[in-house]
């Protein structure tokens, strides 16, 4: 992965971090735990999740009634403007994509109309009213990974310019040669997904390859989420940084395909889908002509607006320190409405994430109950355009409001607990930096127990706006629902967890429901808060892991 460093190397930190033993500084005062509280969590998110912000898109009515009532809630709780410029948003140039495709695979005499949104859907990034690709050539490419590190090519020297690219989502699933049950560890992490089992990755290895089109193959176990989640986000409005290139050098139609379209195609091909799976596990795959040609047609509506990242600051009270940052996220955005749906076409995401953002205000209010501000500063930032790729954590990464090299670490929030106190709480940050040291230390003292990522197959690490300030070397928390929700059965949090990515996420049912608990949310906010205040007043700089892919970045970024 190639990665810019969004910020000049020559600024250094004043005070360098040691080790990656975890902070010793004293917990916050019981005032500021106590100022999270169960029932202004409550209120927050039946605001932002309330139909009249119309499911919070960017560009819409909800944006201008969510960044409002953010940037209130932030002054309430004593929030400087988070912007040099004086104020408490962060303009980011958007473009706001209608698609209507058409697309057809044809093989010799046979020819394959794909139903939109059932059985495909596909868009563009390229800000252009129409894009055309003409009889282009189908070809499997497995995996569709280049991954040095793991001996991996799944293109060889296969020309791939022009043609559309057909491909699994996630990474290989390689077993362990000693254990067959397992998945080998040396490879592509084993169990977890990497960033090359990301749609994020297959798209951008697409334009880099030169493929005129790109489709993934949806399955519901590897990409994390039924193939219902993928029509929701991808048959709306689709939102893109409104670069000076008009996106040019993306890939000009990203595609997914529902599975049982993929067999149907491959059959007519004289493939079986499960075969060529099989042999996309080796190392000696080679990419599949498939004997087919793709024309696709997109119809875009483009229109352009300057969307919002609100930032709010508490200064630092050390004047040696009050220039470094430590940074609390969570995004604002959601799926907005789906006009012409019949009955709910309101996406009011509830959880995802209007819970996140009432967490960080309720974490700004612990901070105003504090009897000094912390030695380093802390920066609340509620970013947009999450739902699109990460885009308003991805444009302050790019324009940082405050120097990369001067930010400490980032607490992102995305998605609370909602049915009850638990005895754990996950860490999808998977022990990477010490701030999950920090998090085991702080969960100890409350005789709780910090678990691994229990689905670490998810690659939810890469999913949350956290990554695009971890990519570029800041040290990243990022926290999971627990599953052992006290006073329920052993199986409540998991059947719960599970309902959740089944029937809810991304859907109108991300709604308020009377029958949530949200004592356990509290208690997270609150061990989040604690390590965050340990970070301001700590003597240390949270540290990546050795060995952590990160930690490069951070060693170029601090001049090591």
């Amino acid at each position: 992965m190639k990665f810019r460093l969004a910020c000049a190397l020559a600024l250094l930190v004043s005070s360098s971090p040691a080790s990656f033993a975890a902070d010793k500084a004293a917990a916050p005062p019981k005032a500021a735990l106590d100022a999270i509280d169960t029932g202004d969590l409550l209120k927050h998110i039946k605001v932002l999740a309330s139909d009249e912000f119309e499911g919070r898109a960017p560009g819409s009515k909800g944006e201008e009634l969510t960044v409002k009532y953010i940037t209130e809630q932030f002054k309430a709780a004593g929030l400087k403007p988070g912007n040099p410029n004086g104020s408490y948003t962060q303009e980011v140039p958007l473009a706001g994509i209608v698609t209507t495709p058409t697309a057809t695979l044809s093989m010799g005499s046979n020819s394959l109309q794909l139903k939109f949104p059932d059985e495909y859907v596909a868009s563009s990034a390229r800000l252009d009213p129409e894009i055309n690709v003409e009889n282009s050539e189908v070809v499997f490419v497995g995996y569709g990974v280049v991954a040095p590190e793991y001996g991996w090519d799944d293109y060889k020297d296969f020309d791939v310019r022009g043609k559309t690219i057909l491909m699994l989502i996630n990474d290989p699933a390689i077993r362990d040669p000693a254990d067959a049950a397992k998945l080998d560890d040396k490879m592509f992490k084993g169990r977890a997904m990497t960033y090359y089992g990301r749609w994020t990755y297959k798209y951008e290895i697409a334009a880099e390859k030169g493929a005129a089109a790109a489709i993934i193959i949806h399955e519901t176990e590897p990409a994390a989420y039924p193939y219902s989640v993928v029509q929701s986000s991808w048959a709306t409005e689709n939102f893109e940084i409104n670069a000076a290139d008009k996106n040019m050098g993306s890939v000009a139609v990203r595609s997914w395909v529902h599975l049982d379209t993929a067999k149907r195609l491959l059959s007519v091909s004289g493939q079986d889908f499960d075969e060529l799976k099989k042999a996309a596990l080796s190392k000696d795959f080679r990419p599949v002509p498939l004997g087919a040609t793709a024309n696709f047609n997109l119809k875009q509506k483009v229109r352009t607006f300057q969307s919002t990242n609100v930032v709010g600051k508490m200064e630092g009270s050390d004047p040696k320190l009050q220039d470094e940052w430590l940074m609390y996220t969570a995004h604002w955005d959601h799926l907005g409405r789906e006009a012409g749906k019949p009955g709910d076409n309101i996406y009011n995401g509830a959880v995802d994430n209007a819970s996140g953002v009432a967490a960080i205000i309720e974490i700004a209010q612990a901070h105003q109950k504090l009897p000094k501000a912390t030695k380093r500063s802390a920066l609340f930032m509620a970013t947009t355009a999450e739902e699109s790729g990460l885009l308003g954590a991805k444009f302050y990464a790019e324009n940082p409001l405050y120097p990369l090299a001067k930010t400490v670490g980032d607490i992102n929030i995305d998605g609370t607990s909602v049915w009850g106190k638990t005895k754990d709480i996950e860490s999808v940050s998977d022990g990477n930096s010490t701030l999950d040291d920090m998090l085991i230390e702080a969960a100890t003292r409350r005789g709780r127990v910090v678990k691994p990522n229990s689905k670490p197959e998810r690659g939810s690490f890469y999913r949350a706006d956290h990554f695009e300030f971890s990519k570029l070397g800041i040290p990243a928390l990022y926290t999971g629902r627990g599953k052992e929700v006290i006073g329920k059965p052993a199986d409540f949090g998991h059947q719960k967890s599970e309902e959740y990515v089944a029937n809810i996420y991304h859907q109108p049912s991300d709604q308020v429901d009377p029958a949530w608990d949200l004592s356990g949310a509290v208690e997270d906010m609150q061990m989040l808060f604690e390590v965050g205040y340990q970070v301001a007043e700590g003597d240390k700089w949270p540290e990546w892991k050795p060995g952590t892919e990160f930690k490069a970045k951070r060693d170029q970024m601090l001049g090591r």
